[in-house]
């Protein structure tokens, strides 16, 4: 795996850290996304070139331990206009992920993440940034829980999944009710619409397969009807010959399987493989 020329490319480019300033957490050229996808096929900090990176991202953090990127908050979205070094709920949890699950254990990792855990509310995490960015928020109301700051949290403390029972089970269960309020709630503008619904990888906006892939972790929730009502959206997506076609995806991954539309997907088939595996020893999802 190491040696494919594509993930030595992303290996390469991500020495480079911290890429492009970060105007858009959707943006799929965006590091800490490409960071995560390299950790989710199995990279470890200790392989080739890693370290690098690491110690690059470690260059800029918080007195908390959490790692800030290069933003710019347009003024006419509540910024300054002005580029800073900060974190938000829609980075940091993703890029805490990366270095988790690769098995780095710096000295400032434990703290950042009980840092962001404490910041669980009882619906969850609402729209949490670092105290360089003010006041400022994205498009919602303070007190409502941004369903995309949930997901990436929930994908985070998943990795230390004894330690933070309730927040896990709190986030969840948040998830679960704006699915099933989908229609008429859209808290931070993210809309459960037909956009939602297509298989898109990897792991980088608020969709169906990356909602899934994480609720699928907790045991708890298998058998909610909400999370059944996701799961098999899914599933009648498989084609006669047992495979699945991304739906939508991002131009930056071309060069991947899951980067067209025409052909089956073995990546997404294999992630679609693992969620199954992970609930047929719990609960049939197909009764």
């Amino acid at each position: 795996m190491l040696a494919d020329a594509r993930v030595q490319k992303l290996i390469m480019e991500l020495k480079n850290w911290p890429g492009p300033i970060l105007s858009s957490h959707r943006s799929a050229q965006q590091f800490y996304h490409k960071l995560a996808f390299l950790a989710d096929i199995g990279v470890q900090s200790d392989d080739e070139g890693v370290q690098e990176i690491i110690d690059r991202i470690m260059q800029y953090h918080d007195n908390q331990g959490i790692p800030q990127l290069p933003m710019s908050i347009p003024e006419s979205y509540g910024g300054s206009g002005k580029e800073t070094y900060a974190w938000a709920l829609c980075d940091a949890p993703t890029i805490l992920y990366a270095l988790g699950k690769m098995g780095y254990t710096g000295d400032s990792m434990p703290n950042a993440v009980n840092f962001l855990a404490k910041k669980c509310r009882a619906n969850g995490w609402g729209c949490e940034v670092s105290s360089e960015l003010g006041s400022w928020h994205g498009p919602g109301k303070k007190s409502d829980a941004c369903p995309y700051a949930n997901l990436l949290m929930l994908k985070l403390l998943l990795l230390y999944s004894q330690k933070f029972k309730p927040e896990i089970l709190s986030a969840a269960q948040e998830l679960l009710r704006l699915w099933e309020n989908s229609r008429t709630e859209h808290p931070y503008i993210f809309y459960m619409g037909n956009d939602f619904r297509k298989l898109k990888l990897p792991f980088i906006w608020y969709d169906i397969i990356h909602v899934v892939e994480v609720l699928s972790q907790i045991r708890e929730i298998h058998a909610d009807r909400r999370f059944q009502e996701m799961i098999k959206i899914i599933y009648n997506k498989e084609t006669p010959s047992g495979d699945f076609i991304s739906e939508s995806v991002y131009k930056t991954w071309n060069e991947w399987d899951f980067g067209q539309k025409k052909q089956p997907s073995e990546w997404l088939g294999f992630i679609i493989t693992r969620i199954r595996a992970r609930l047929s020893d719990n609960h049939d999802i197909n009764k």
